[in-house]
Order: C-alpha cells, then sequence, then structure tokens
C-alpha cells in the first residue's frame, strides 16, 4: 500500500456562519454585544480559548446577526452547543431555541407555548 500524500496546508477551507438572533434582540431580551463577547472567550482554538488569532473572526451586523467566520476546521454544531449555553448561562434556555433555518445559519425562536395554557385550567 502506497503511503498517501499529507494534506496541502496552503489550501484553506473557509467556514461561515451566521446566528440570527433578531426575534429575542427585538423584545428586549437578548443582548449582541454580550453574546459576541462570550463566543469571543469561550471558542476554542488549538485547544486554547480566547485565542482566537487571525483563523476565527466574529462579526455582529447591527442588532440582528452575528458571523463567525473560520478559515480552519470549524464545526456547526460547536456554535450551537455555544449558543445554548449562552442562553442556559442567562436563564433564557427555557424561552428560546435555537433552530438551524439553513445550511450555515443559525435562527434563535421564541417556543411555541400559546395553547399550554388552557391544559391546566380543567382541573
Amino acid at each position: 500500500m502506497a503511503p498517501k500524500a499529507p494534506a496541502a496546508k496552503g489550501v484553506a477551507t473557509k467556514h461561515k456562519f451566521v446566528v440570527d438572533y433578531s426575534k429575542p434582540a427585538a423584545d428586549g431580551v437578548f443582548d449582541g454585544a454580550d453574546f459576541e463577547k462570550f463566543l469571543h472567550d469561550r471558542i476554542k482554538v488549538e485547544g486554547k480559548a480566547g485565542q482566537l488569532g487571525e483563523n476565527v473572526k466574529i462579526t455582529r451586523d447591527g442588532n440582528t446577526k452575528i458571523t463567525v467566520t473560520s478559515s480552519i476546521p470549524f464545526s456547526k454544531r460547536y456554535l450551537k452547543y455555544l449558543t445554548k449555553k449562552f442562553l442556559k448561562k442567562n436563564s433564557l434556555r427555557d424561552w428560546i431555541r435555537v433552530v438551524a433555518s439553513s445550511k450555515d445559519n443559525y435562527q434563535l425562536r421564541f417556543y411555541n407555548i400559546a395553547g399550554a395554557g388552557d391544559e391546566e385550567e380543567e382541573d
């Protein structure tokens, strides 16, 4: 069996993920600047948190979206994990959920609890 050629390091794969938090921000329960700082402090690059360097960029677009661009392998699932961790830290996990709206987008939505109150009143 012939040895495999090592992967070329010059070819950088670009990953671009967007987290849309417009609905919770419109209600005033979600702080985009705080979320951006949380991601900056928690994203690990080469096993070290908070040291993004040139590999990972976090940009906030107004008060509706955060874009994470990475030139190194970066998992969309890892971004969802960190988003859920932020929601739990701020006690918002009971009201807001993280939903994949497309291949590289996440959207924060409120749980649909419109019919939950009717069932309890029948006792």
